[in-house]
């Protein structure tokens, strides 16, 4: 159960061991509700049927909005708005000479800065006061205060490059000027912006010029300085081919020292006197050949050698001829040896006199070098600071000419017009939107209000938080007469006339009056309630009324009832049926009399026994329990129903007494103006009390209350159409 509703929960009565009176109750008792219904899932239809509930209220707060907004925009002063269009082309060339007059716009990325930054150059000072100046337009603050204009805005349409310059003013000529003004100062102000930024450009590079002079005067003088000391007109010329000697005599050098390396290893080889050494030698081939001469003959010899004797002339001769060339053998390879020598020792001289030429180049050439780069830094300084004084110089000049021109980069696209028609007030508009926040208002309202009523209403609603039924409503009465007639200018009322009332009002109220009997009665057909208590939380709810005519309509139906008046304190029910009170209850609990004697009747109701409350006595109030104890015991033979009305339960003891005597309790409460927690309050001391509560009586209930009331308005209707009244 939602935390707001607990308070009106009543507690479950406590479980104790049933006596025969509470047996004979229990059957009489009405099932309370067990579910917990979740407050919080209103239907749908309950907003609906509040919202036709104040419909009228609603539909006059709108109109009434809807109205007053009309009328104070109709008596509004009309506002006329005037727009200048300008176009801002950042593709456009920049300048007229130079470098600037080819290229663009610097970066499409940036356009968004660069427009947002136009915007608020519109809306500066140096904008606006020329304007104001020039169509004298009067200004808050003192004249050195920075220049606005409240009524002037600068939109930017998306993904374009257009601004929109805009003004309002009662008088439509005035914001028509005023925003051409604004445009043309606009663009007037960006030009003298370009024209001073160039203006101190140049001359910032004038300054700077008469610097770059004298220095590109010195570098040149340092040049011409170093060009004498070398006496050659291109340095670089000479290094180069000194560079190409050197190189060749790197790789003379390097031959040399090949040759000589071959020629040292040719000595090492020869020095040991081996033949394949002499064989690797320029006269390698003739010594192979008389080696191979030598070897024939050895071969020849040892033939000879073989056959002959040593004094044989054969191997005389074939010795000598081994000898002759083993002679020339050795002479030769002795010759092959000095020789081998003599080339080994011309390859070293070679070597070291190549090597001394390379080292005297290589030490010219580290010279020149040292020159060289003296010269090319010297050149590239002097170079370097004539081209800056020519491209200075040039741009001087060229931001001399570009200072006077003046780009239509910023131009008036669409100038402003006079506008024919104002922009505000927009009656239509504004009463569309109070039409719609009036709309919107009053139904917040209407359901706030409704969420805040806390009185009895819907029977669902008091079914679903109190846990009891309602048995019934009575619809509301405007035309009381204030009592119930036996007989009226000594004439007996008809039953029709039987609750003084006008014929729509008495059936409808009738008709409920039945209906609640019904409720109370039928649901126990078998074993009748017979005594009922009628009482409510606090006066003036209708209780006496309530019981005085459930009563009469019982009585009705030829069954014998019995109307006790309970209230002691401020009896009422003998005003209603027009009988004596002089003698009445408070008499039988004073014991004065018995309550037969005590008895009235109306010829009206033949049925209807009444027994009236009697003098007020506050004794009696503290014996009315016992008393009423021994009445219903001795009427319940006579009776089929005995109706008691007592008074409120919240601050009367009597009642409560009263309640744990009877077979039902009925409370009677009014419906939209009863708080629920009183209410509650009351069937919690009643349950307590284990008192039989048979549910709630709603009284005065009217249509407008809940969404389950509409059929009250056909009462009338209906009877008007089919009840033809019959004379006396």
């Amino acid at each position: 159960m939602p935390e707001e509703n607990r308070s009106l929960a009543l507690p479950p009565a406590r479980e104790t061991t049933p006596s025969p009176r509470a047996d004979r109750l229990a059957y009489y008792q009405v099932p309370a509700e067990e579910t917990d219904r979740d407050s919080s899932q209103t239907p749908l239809s309950h907003y609906l049927w509040v919202l036709r509930r104040r419909k009228w209220s609603l539909l006059l707060f709108v109109v009434f909005s809807v109205a007053a907004t009309i009328i104070v925009s109709s008596r509004m002063t009309p506002i006329y708005e005037s727009t200048a269009t300008v176009d801002v082309d950042r593709t456009i060339q920049t300048a007229v000479v130079g470098q600037e007059s080819t290229s663009r716009a610097s970066s499409m990325n940036d356009s968004d800065f660069f427009l947002a930054t136009q915007v608020k150059l519109i809306q500066s000072d140096s904008v606006l006061r020329p304007v104001v100046q020039k169509l004298k337009i009067p200004q808050r603050g003192s004249p050195e205060a920075p220049v606005q204009l409240p009524r002037l805005t600068v939109t930017r349409p998306a993904r374009t490059y257009l601004l929109l310059i805009s003004y309002r003013s009662p008088d439509p000529r005035l914001a028509a000027d005023v925003a051409n003004a604004v445009a043309e100062s606009y663009k007037n102000h960006s030009y003298e912006i370009r024209f001073q930024s160039a203006r101190d450009q140049a001359r910032f590079m004038r300054k700077s010029l008469d610097d770059l002079q004298a220095k590109m005067e010195q570098s040149s003088a340092a040049l011409a300085t170093v060009q004498k000391e070398l006496n050659i007109i291109s340095p670089d010329e000479k290094t180069n081919i000194t560079s190409a000697r050197l190189m060749q005599l790197n790789t003379e050098y390097t031959n040399a020292q090949a040759d000589l390396i071959k020629k040292e290893v040719a000595v090492k080889a020869t020095s040991d006197g081996s033949i394949e050494a002499l064989e690797v030698s320029a006269q390698g081939e003739t010594v192979r050949k008389l080696e191979e001469k030598l070897a024939d003959a050895n071969q020849k010899f040892a033939d000879v050698r073989n056959h002959y004797a040593e004094n044989h002339p054969e191997y005389k001769r074939a010795a000598s001829s081994v000898q002759e060339l083993e002679r020339q053998l050795t002479a030769l390879k002795t010759k092959v040896t000095e020789q081998v020598q003599v080339e080994y020792r011309q390859a070293l001289n070679r070597e070291q006199t190549v090597h001394k030429a390379v080292d005297e180049e290589k030490a010219e050439l580290d010279g020149q070098n040292g020159k060289a780069i003296e010269y090319a830094t010297l050149k590239q300084n002097a170079d370097g600071d004539r081209k800056l004084y020519d491209e200075l110089n040039r741009k001087i000049q060229e931001a001399g000419v570009n200072a006077g021109f003046q780009d239509s980069s910023i131009r008036l696209a669409d100038p402003a017009r006079i506008s024919q028609k104002p922009v505000s007030p927009r009656v239509n508009f504004n009463a569309m939107v109070a039409f719609l926040a009036s709309l919107l208002l009053g139904v917040c309202v209407v359901f706030l209000a409704d969420s805040m009523d806390h009185t009895l209403r819907d029977p669902e609603h008091i079914s679903r938080y109190l846990q009891t039924e309602v048995l019934g409503s009575l619809p509301v009465v405007k035309a009381w007469r204030g009592y119930l007639p036996g007989k009226s200018a000594g004439k007996e009322l008809v039953p029709a006339e039987l609750f003084g009332l006008s014929r729509g009002m008495a059936n409808s109220y009738e008709e409920a009056i039945r209906t609640l009997r019904d409720s109370i009665l039928l649901p126990h057909a078998e074993r009748r309630p017979r005594t009922l208590l009628m009482t409510s939380a606090t006066p003036r709810e209708g209780k006496s009324t309530t019981a005085v005519h459930l009563a009469v309509v019982h009585s009705q139906q030829k069954r014998k009832t019995l109307l006790i008046d309970g209230d002691l304190r401020r009896p009422s029910v003998n005003q209603y049926l027009g009988v004596s009170n002089e003698r009445g209850l408070s008499n039988v609990v004073n014991g004065e009399m018995k309550w037969t004697e005590a008895l009235h009747t109306s010829e009206a109701f033949p049925f209807l026994s009444i027994l009236p409350a009697g003098p007020a006595s506050r004794r009696a109030a503290d014996g009315l329990g016992t008393t009423l104890q021994e009445v219903f015991a001795a009427a319940r033979g006579e009776f089929d129903l005995i109706i008691c009305d007592a008074p409120p339960l919240l601050g009367f003891a009597e009642s409560l007494q009263i309640a744990k005597l009877v077979d039902g309790v009925v409370v009677v409460a009014l419906a939209g103006q009863t708080e629920m927690t009183a209410v509650a309050s009351v069937l919690t001391n009643l349950r307590r009390l284990k008192a039989n509560v048979l549910g709630l009586a709603l009284n005065e209930v009217r249509a407008d209350m809940s969404e389950r009331y509409y059929y009250y308005g056909y009462y009338g209707k209906y009877y008007s159409r089919y009840y033809k009244p019959t004379k006396d």
